[in-house]
């Protein structure tokens, strides 16, 4: 029996872009933010790679569905405390961030072992956190970089990250509890 499989692809490349993490981390510490954001960028292609791959030819497993938020939040965080670290990313906007996926992801455990398997499922405020998460991380390296956009833009990006983080982590709290309270009731 073959220990590599064509179903164990999309795990392969959730590892990999786990890998990818240490030379980003590196790359924004030492200020190379062109090298930093191509492997960002090659990162995010993976991550939508082995989606499609595991949508397309069924190569899901449970252990896929862990990995894959693992290597997104890996990536995330790491760049977030990177560019906090050097300065371009407010401590407190880091804190708040932080503190956002600590407590989903303690949520998430204590579901896992006080009730049941957690199927991860994210919401729109969660995936629209992602989206603004993501592009004030764009516009901070971008700027560096280029130049652009304007520091407008990075305040204006930042401040969404604020409230919105704070309300996708308040919409998970809610969403969690109340799913707990069901299905201690049921």
């Amino acid at each position: 029996m073959s220990l590599l499989r064509p179903a164990h692809i999309p795990n392969l490349i959730c590892v990999l872009r786990i890998l990818l993490v240490v030379p980003i981390v590196l790359l924004l510490l030492d200020g190379r933010y062109t090298e930093a954001l191509v492997l960002i960028v090659l990162a995010g292609l993976s991550d939508g790679l082995d989606g499609f791959l595991a949508r397309r030819f069924n190569w899901t497993s449970r252990i896929g569905g862990l990995l894959d938020p693992l290597a997104d939040k890996l990536l995330f965080v790491s760049v977030f405390a990177s560019l906090s670290w050097t300065g371009l990313v407010p401590a407190w906007l880091f804190a708040v961030v932080i503190g956002r996926d600590v407590i989903i992801v303690a949520g998430a455990t204590a579901y896992e072992f006080l009730i049941g398997p957690v199927e991860p499922d994210p919401s729109r405020v969660g995936k629209l956190n992602t989206v603004m998460a993501l592009l004030y991380l764009l516009f901070v390296m971008t700027n560096q970089i280029y130049g652009w956009p304007p520091a407008v833009s990075i305040l204006v990006t930042g401040a969404g990250v604020f409230v919105i983080s704070l309300v996708s982590g308040l919409d998970y709290v809610l969403t969690w509890s109340r799913l707990a309270l069901r299905s201690r009731t049921a």
